[in-house]
């Protein structure tokens, strides 16, 4: 007997988005499995943050449909998608840099309370645990009461990815966790995010451009070509595709 097909966490269909005569997204069709972690690789202006930003609200299609855990999300705010249980990183951290660490993954806690205002104190005994106890997850505990622009570039990108797992969610799209990251941190880096995500039970979704770190965590790959997906499958498959080696990594192929 045939084992039944998992159901997708989230599910894109026929996406489309252009901006002038460029298209970003044509006819994007996507399932992302729970459980798993998908990388999205691509060149340059291939359409792989357009897809992140559609996703989480920051873009709407032009037509198309994004569903998650079989509801519909589309035309829904930012702040409402994350409430449904998707959360999302970016390319650059997004963290107070004037407040320490330990204050950044209090702030996250609060604002997933809806409790967080500027007339409120932050820093209440349980919210305090609760960041502390995620920082050392994160390996960041050590480095709590710093600021978080004394952080290097590897201890921010945890300490902004601490930040979105604060809020709980289900499904959390990273885009470039490892850019501007140190060669020589890169794998500590997306060992310590993937360890804490597998072991909380997130399914990822991460744009990378570094190959190592695909071929090394990624459950599936996604080739983004020119608003499409060209090539999909696990990494060992699509990273040997000589197309995909041609065009995304930048490698001559020869019969």
């Amino acid at each position: 007997m045939r084992a039944p097909e998992m159901a997708p966490l989230l599910s894109a269909r026929g996406l489309r988005l252009a901006f002038g005569g460029v298209k970003a997204a044509d006819g994007i069709d996507l399932d992302v499995l729970p459980g798993e972690f998908l990388a999205i690789i691509g060149p340059n202006g291939a359409g792989k943050t357009t897809f992140i930003n559609m996703t989480t609200g920051y873009l709407k299609p032009q037509g198309g449909s994004i569903a998650y855990q079989g509801q519909s999300i589309l035309g829904l705010k930012p702040r409402a998608i994350v409430r449904r249980g998707i959360g999302r990183s970016f390319q650059l951290p997004q963290l107070f840099t004037e407040h320490t660490v330990l204050e950044n993954a209090t702030l996250a806690i609060a604002a997933r309370a809806g409790l967080w205002s500027p007339w409120r104190r932050l820093l209440r005994p349980e919210w305090q645990e609760e960041a502390e106890a995620l920082l050392e997850r994160f390996g960041l505990l050590g480095v709590a009461h710093a600021r978080a622009d004394a952080l290097n570039e590897g201890a921010r990108k945890l300490a902004d990815i601490a930040m979105a797992a604060a809020l709980e969610p289900r499904l959390l799209l990273m885009d470039e966790p490892t850019s501007g990251v140190a060669a020589a941190e890169k794998m500590k880096v997306v060992e310590t995010l993937v360890r804490v995500l597998r072991e909380t039970g997130v399914t990822a979704v991460f744009v990378e451009h570094d190959m190592d770190v695909v071929a090394r965590f990624a459950d599936r790959v996604a080739v983004w070509s020119q608003g499409r997906i060209a090539a999909l499958g696990p990494p060992a498959e699509v990273l040997a595709d000589p197309r995909v080696r041609r065009e995304v990594i930048g490698i001559e192929t020869h019969a």
